[in-house]
């Protein structure tokens, strides 16, 4: 078993960031649920989204995110497709017409945050702790996001 930070064990010889992931999906499906949703699972590894999400005669096409809280106490993501391959590592910006939401899973809150990327540019950060400075102005607070919008 791995230890992450939070206490979580992930077990040994899986891929970690794979673990993670799938760990992210799983509170997403889970928290969706818990706001009503029906959850619905693609059949592919290969679509631009990980889940599917039913609600109110409305799908949504949702990308998961597992992201940790930084030095400064806060998330940042950004839309972007990053992959490996025998030529190196390569990184492209998503299509933000094929995600509907992004949900981004974080370990350290073992909460799930709700975006819409078409609001945003290249990334976002949400503020999980407040700022040092007490600045509040232009400071997105990750508890706002906590549902879906």
């Amino acid at each position: 078993m791995v230890d992450l930070s939070n206490g979580l064990r992930l077990p040994c010889g899986m891929h970690h960031t794979k673990d993670k992931g799938d760990l992210g999906v799983l509170k997403a499906q889970l928290d969706m649920y818990e706001q009503g949703f029906t959850i619905l699972n693609p059949v592919t590894e290969h679509a631009p989204f990980d889940l599917v999400a039913y609600k109110d005669k409305t799908f949504w096409r949702i990308q998961v995110k597992y992201k940790s809280v930084d030095k400064t106490g806060s998330i940042t993501v950004a839309f972007r497709s990053c992959w490996a391959d025998k030529n190196g590592t390569h990184m492209q910006p998503i299509d933000k017409g094929e995600i509907d939401l992004y949900c981004i899973y974080c370990p350290d809150t073992d909460e799930c945050y709700y975006l819409k990327p078409l609001d945003y540019k290249r990334s976002v950060t949400l503020r999980v702790e407040a700022p040092r400075n007490n600045q509040l102005k232009n400071i997105r607070l990750a508890a706002d996001y906590r549902w879906v919008p």
